[in-house]
């Protein structure tokens, strides 16, 4: 969850101007959380506090409003969009990674990830895409290898995670759908050697890169263990105190 959080931050200043190299200091004063995080946070409450999805998100959503929230979304939040508006966007992966975390079974997360996602993204990419999130989180944090990881979410989803970054990267755009920038940002943390390199490889791509560093970012955590020192500290200093008490009760329970 945290290396969700940390791949949001680092990929936030390069939102509006992309870069494609892997060359880039981690932090500067640019670097802020965006919805991705706060969504993120919404997610965990929701499980450590046994609340709604839905509860959650609206609550966290409609408290920190100014975090960068999609158009559907933010008509969602008010109760313009007073249920699910059939959206693919990314949305529903990037704030999955808790459950990947939190659940113990296959069946279960897949459940739980599906649940996070249609209170608001309830088209099947939209599903698709948090489930692909949240499973890949769980079986990196259970032992599974590269070469498992790639097979079993191709098996399950349908995603093409042969693909290299080299040949992704020259023609790869911003985008915010689930099915063109969840495998992106799962072949992102497949290439990479550790968790810095995950976020850098992801933000690499020159596309919607807090939300893909924020996924490669909880793959990776899941993977690699720690996260360096240096990152949460640089983290932790971004983030309102209510979201650090949040993680840190979340990763005592789940870690």
């Amino acid at each position: 969850m945290l290396g969700a959080i940390a791949g949001d931050i680092i990929g936030s200043r390069f939102e509006v101007i992309p870069t494609k190299s892997r060359d880039f200091d981690l932090f500067s004063d640019l670097n802020v959380y965006t919805d991705d995080t706060v969504l993120t946070i919404a997610v965990a409450d929701a499980i450590l506090y046994h609340r709604s999805y839905e509860e959650s998100l609206r609550n966290f959503g409609r408290r920190y409003p100014d975090a960068g929230y999609g158009g559907s979304f933010v008509k969602w939040l008010s109760g313009m969009i007073p249920g699910p508006y059939n959206s693919y966007g990314n949305g529903s992966a990037m704030r999955v990674s808790p459950v990947g975390f939190a659940f113990s079974s296959r069946d279960k997360v897949l459940e739980e990830a599906k649940k996070t996602a249609v209170v608001s993204h309830d088209h099947p990419e939209g599903i698709k895409g948090a489930q692909a999130i949240a499973l890949g989180v769980f079986l990196a944090r259970s032992g599974y290898d590269k070469k498992q990881i790639r097979s079993e979410l191709e098996n399950s989803f349908g995603y093409d995670l042969s693909r290299s970054l080299q040949q992704i990267r020259p023609g790869y755009v911003f985008e915010v759908s689930c099915q063109r920038s969840v495998p992106e940002s799962i072949i992102a943390f497949l290439e990479s050697d550790d968790f810095i390199g995950a976020i850098r490889n992801a933000i690499s791509l020159g596309g919607d890169s807090d939300t893909m560093a924020c996924m490669a970012g909880a793959l990776a955590q899941a993977y690699y263990g720690d996260i360096p020192r240096t990152i949460t500290k640089e983290v932790y200093r971004r983030i309102p105190e209510e979201f650090k008490e949040i993680v840190i009760v979340f990763e005592e329970h789940h870690l």
